[in-house]
């Protein structure tokens, strides 16, 4: 007599998985906060209702407030994810070989870059006077990380002899400057992708600050 088999309940079950559920929580979250950047830095925080949000991906407004929260929390959602970025692209430059200052420059390059992007953008289009004292100072503690890493990179360049600066601080200050910028002026439809014009802007300011050899 031959063994049943025994069905793959898993697979045939018509209730998904509690990790297929909070998959889908997690895409929905970030289609609603992509949507949202979008809006924001092409109308402006308070130009942009959470409706027209809501309609751009074709849900209610109920549904990001389920999602999200408030309008402001959307926003520090979206300029949160930009900063965590810009975070990330100062621990991947750490750990690259190299001098400090090419580790700067591969730090400054993905800056740029996140910058162009839809939450960089938002971090820099969002002026400090929009948020609540609340919002702000999450935001400050999410950006001295970044500022401190930049410096860090200086000082040690300055150091080793592969940078050349008489005041790391304004020197930091400075480069982020500049490659804040094109979070203002950079429109995908146009001109060159970002990794382009990233690369030919950091390019340009090092001339100002590597060493001669």
């Amino acid at each position: 007599m031959s063994a049943s088999v025994q069905p793959d309940l898993q697979s045939t079950s018509p209730f998904r998985t509690a990790e297929q559920r909070e998959a889908d929580r997690a895409a929905k979250r970030n289609a609603l906060l992509l949507a949202a950047a979008r809006m924001f830095n092409a109308r402006g925080f308070h130009a942009t209702s959470l409706d027209d949000v809501a309609a751009s991906v074709g849900v209610t407004k109920p549904t990001i407030y389920h999602y999200l929260g408030n309008k402001e929390q959307v926003l520090i959602e979206c300029m949160t994810i930009g900063l965590i970025q810009l975070q990330e692209a100062a621990a991947a430059a750490r750990a690259e070989p190299g001098t400090a200052m090419e580790r700067l420059c591969s730090f400054l390059r993905r800056y740029a870059e996140v910058n162009m992007a839809e939450f960089g953008q938002c971090v820099i289009r969002t002026g400090d006077e929009l948020l609540s004292p609340e919002g702000l100072e999450k935001l400050r503690s999410l950006k001295r990380p970044i500022d401190a890493a930049m410096r860090s990179f200086i000082v040690e360049g300055i150091e080793e002899g592969s940078i050349v600066s008489a005041d790391p601080k304004m020197l930091a200050f400075t480069l982020a400057g500049a490659l804040n910028w094109p979070g203002r002026w950079y429109r995908p439809d146009a001109g060159s992708p970002p990794s382009e014009i990233a690369t030919a802007m950091v390019d340009i300011l090092m001339q100002g600050f590597a060493a001669r050899r």
